[in-house]
């Protein structure tokens, strides 16, 4: 039987020369791998404390949605540029590769205080980091970070200042 570490495969040189992209989505394609993940990471106590999940543009929506279809928490999106309606926030981060920004609608945020962002892969904390900004800006909690891989060596978790539980670190 495969094992989830299995299941985290490496693309060399993309999206550019000189990057390992490791990729989650062969996860998917084992319901009973996907099953045992998703109730693993069900239980951590950071998803009991918040009130809501912030899940990150994109493969971080399905790991998010899982998770709040487990514990019957809201969640909410944080996208890439030209991708909600509405009042935005957003904020810019930089890439092993370059720049992005993510944005989240402002009227999501109002009923809630404490989140626990969710997210595929924490590399060098840039994403994460964006998203806590976001937040932090309008005086909003975060619990922790719950991650399915951590690349070690990128040191990611060290910008960040709240905890992270990451279910695989490579």
């Amino acid at each position: 039987m495969k094992k989830l570490e299995d299941l985290i495969l490496t693309y060399k040189d993309f999206p550019k020369k000189g990057i390992d992209f490791k990729d989650v989505l062969e996860i998917l394609q084992y319901p009973d791998i996907f099953q045992d993940l998703i109730l693993k990471m069900s239980s951590n106590q950071f998803l009991e404390n918040a009130e809501a999940i912030i899940s990150i543009d994109a493969r971080g929506f399905i790991f998010g949605s899982a998770l709040a279809l487990g514990s019957s928490k809201p969640m909410i999106v944080a996208r890439k540029p030209g991708k909600l309606p509405g009042q935005l926030l957003t904020r810019e981060y930089d890439l092993e590769y370059g720049k992005n920004s993510l944005s989240i609608q402002y009227n999501s945020l109002k009923k809630f205080n404490s989140f626990v962002i969710v997210d595929d892969l924490l590399a060098t904390g840039g994403t994460v980091n964006c998203v806590s900004r976001l937040l932090h800006d309008q005086k909003k909690e975060i619990i922790g970070l719950i991650t399915v891989v951590e690349l070690k060596k990128l040191k990611g978790r060290s910008k960040l200042n709240f905890p992270v539980h990451s279910m695989i670190t490579i």
